[in-house]
């Protein structure tokens, strides 16, 4: 069954893991933040260095009201420090790419610039992030089509348990396709705490 990010019965309570928060994103408090992350350098995997801060507001909101996909802003100390997009891939371009089994959870993850860099933050963040997926979004796979150029990613990928599938044209890039079973998630998670 897929994820209902409009049903009344997801638990919209903060998710806290690790010392860090997830909570769904708030469209006149987050954007401003949001637009100037976007605008980085590093950001050019997002793909939202151009639009407006306008623009971006109108595609969340898009997204928060779709009722198949949702984004959450992660607080760290209390303040934002980063972002995830959930969706449903059967509503997506992705799901065209390979076959959507229930469960599937697609997602795309954006770490702000820290205040004080933290060896592990990046780590520490997806590992949360997967977390939540799994436990509040009930997930059996998450998905994931990083750009096949983002080399940073794919690292991480595969230290969370994601197993690549190979390559997908979508219309802005050509992509990696990888997917997680929360089995392979908490595996992965053990082997790294093994000394």
């Amino acid at each position: 069954m897929p994820v209902d990010f409009a049903a009344a019965g997801l638990d919209r309570r903060p998710f806290i893991s690790e010392g860090l928060q997830l909570r769904e994103i708030d469209l006149a408090a987050d954007i401003a933040l949001l637009h100037r992350w976007f605008g980085l350098e590093y950001a050019g995997f997002w793909g939202l260095q151009h639009k407006t801060e306008h623009e971006v507001h109108a595609l969340y909101a898009a997204l928060v009201q779709s009722g198949h996909a949702m984004a959450y802003t992660g607080l760290m100390d209390g303040e934002p420090a980063f972002l995830v997009e959930c969706y449903d891939p059967a509503h997506d371009v992705l799901g065209q790419h390979y076959r959507v089994m229930p469960g599937d959870v697609g997602m795309h993850f954006f770490v702000g610039p820290p205040r004080q860099p933290r060896h592990g933050h990046t780590r520490r963040v997806f590992r949360v992030l997967m977390r939540f997926i799994f436990e509040r979004l009930r997930a059996r796979r998450v998905v994931v089509e990083p750009d096949l150029r983002n080399d940073k990613v794919h690292v991480l990928n595969r230290e969370m348990g994601f197993a690549y599938r190979g390559t997908v044209q979508l219309p802005d890039k050509l992509a990696a396709l990888a997917l997680c079973t929360r089995e392979g998630f908490f595996q992965a998670q053990r082997e790294e705490s093994i000394p």
